[in-house]
């Protein structure tokens, strides 16, 4: 995805580019090739092209100017880079989503994995941070409205659901749907810390001193666009007993109804 000839042959013809290429976790290099690099590239393919418009995946609280978070500021800098694009004639237009939830994310399952695994009590990291997750099928949803809607051309768009919860309040509702018994205790800043450096060499790297950085900047909207673009934000209780259901299949469906029917 990287070759800027295999780019310009995918987007030859195309009426619009929409970039969702992200990653969590990498070196610096690896998120600057993703989230910068990548960008650019798709930028010059699309003018070369004459592809009109670009639909871009940022982050909520991507900002260039970030001093620790190394996926916030990549993140901030390849939203930097689609924007700059307007002047050129391309029409851009980013989301800037809180963190995403639906089947087989890798938010809420990591979680339910850990404490399925966990021995009654769970420690975790950063119990305060405040977040208001969003439903991937609103942000299709936006993504799908955002093609042919030309006010938000040059937009920068906050996604967020409609409740905001603490971390640990996120957790207890997982354990209490999961129907696991579990005492939450919430680290304070230094065991988080400490956690973030053990827990980011395991496989998967469950959590990792960027994640940490990355929570101490609430993820919270302050304009949501999801009902400017005439998309109700569904509640994570409306779909959650579905997403952690024990047959997927089953439950991707079972979740699209019952968060349109929210």
């Amino acid at each position: 995805m990287h070759d800027p000839a295999t780019l310009a042959r995918l987007v030859r013809g195309c009426r619009a580019v929409i970039n969702l290429v992200g990653v969590l976790n990498a070196s610096p290099e690896g998120f600057r090739r993703v989230h910068v690099e990548l960008p650019r590239k798709l930028v010059t393919a699309a003018l070369e092209a004459g592809v009109p418009r670009l639909l871009h995946m940022s982050a909520l609280n991507a900002d260039p100017g970030e001093p620790h978070s190394l996926y916030l500021r990549t993140k901030g800098e390849g939203e930097a880079v689609v924007h700059a694009a307007l002047a050129q004639g391309l029409q851009v237009t980013s989301f800037r989503p809180s963190v995403i939830f639906g089947p087989d994310d890798h938010f809420l399952r990591r979680f339910a994995t850990l404490l399925r695994l966990a021995p009654g009590v769970f420690p975790l990291a950063c119990p305060e941070a405040r977040l208001t997750p969003v439903y991937v099928q609103d942000v299709v949803d936006a993504f799908v409205v955002a093609l042919e809607e030309a006010r938000t051309v040059g937009r920068r768009c906050a996604l967020c659901g409609p409740r905001t919860y603490r971390l640990r309040e996120l957790v207890a509702l997982l354990a209490r749907t999961l129907g696991l018994r579990r005492r939450i205790l919430g680290l304070g800043e230094g065991l988080s810390r400490l956690q973030a450096r053990l827990l980011q060499h395991l496989p998967g790297q469950p959590f990792t001193m960027d994640n940490y950085h990355s929570l101490q900047h609430p993820s919270v909207c302050g304009e949501n666009c999801l009902p400017e673009l005439g998309i109700p934000p569904t509640a994570l209780e409306a779909v959650l007993p579905h997403l952690l259901g024990p047959h997927q299949h089953q439950a991707r469906l079972q979740a699209y109804r019952a968060g349109h029917h929210a």
